[in-house]
């Protein structure tokens, strides 16, 4: 019987990390296909994955280049087949208001948030589609439902993936594929060194990584939509 295959973006580190390490340690054969820019870090998480039971290997990949991401994809069917499960977690986040943000810093911003999960969606939802069955989660935020001073690109891009995978969900529903939206508040991660925020007014990685699976291990029956997870103060 063919082992569940999982890909993850953005998986060197952070929620992508805590992600890889939940499914590998709850999911007995799993094969984790993990996707970042950093190799190095991307290897230490796959051998900590191998060290809980799966079997996992790193592709380095910018998820935002639409010729990478076409690469990537070949590589992992090559290594492991079909995709079942899509993570897309891989995101930037970087603090701008709306009057001294640069076009570049914008596009920059939605290539790595928004576009990525595009692309990297086409590259692997077909072939779900094709099988009747699959699973995809994109990233989304806080940032993407409520707006706030100083986040006018990531708002921006989040609210783009919001938007993007409710029309995944319409398109998707009848075909077998479920799709869900992930909406973290501030979680404890390298996205927030140095804000000052101590790691105790955050949620754990691992507390939102748990949220993945347990929705993934509903019946085909049931999909979550869209969840929310704030820490228990509330919004930072």
């Amino acid at each position: 019987m063919a082992k569940t295959v999982i890909l993850i973006t953005g998986a060197s580190q952070g929620i992508g990390a805590a992600i890889a390490k939940t499914f590998a340690r709850e999911v007995r054969g799993v094969r984790l296909a993990l996707v970042a820019r950093n190799v190095r870090n991307l290897n230490l998480v796959a051998r900590a994955c191998e060290k809980l039971g799966a079997t996992a290997a790193g592709f380095a990949c910018d998820v935002g280049d639409a010729g990478a991401v076409t690469a990537m994809a070949h590589a992992v069917r090559k290594r492991f087949g079909q995709v079942d499960v899509l993570i897309n977690n891989a995101g930037v986040f970087r603090p701008a208001s709306f009057l001294e943000l640069s076009p570049a810093q914008f596009d920059a911003q939605l290539t790595a948030n928004l576009r990525s999960v595009l692309l990297v969606s086409q590259a692997f939802v077909p072939a779900m589609v094709e099988r009747g069955r699959g699973d995809v989660f994109n990233m989304g935020s806080i940032a993407g439902l409520q707006a706030y001073p100083g986040g006018a690109a990531y708002c921006a891009a989040k609210f783009g993936v919001t938007g993007l995978t409710k029309v995944m969900r319409e398109e998707l529903k009848t075909k077998g594929v479920r799709v869900t939206l992930v909406c973290p508040g501030a979680t404890f991660s390298p996205s927030w060194s140095g804000s000052g925020v101590p790691e105790q007014r955050m949620m754990p990685a691992g507390d939102v990584a748990r949220a993945f699976l347990d929705i993934y291990r509903l019946s085909r029956r049931t999909v979550v939509e869209e969840i929310i997870l704030r820490p228990q103060l509330g919004d930072v």
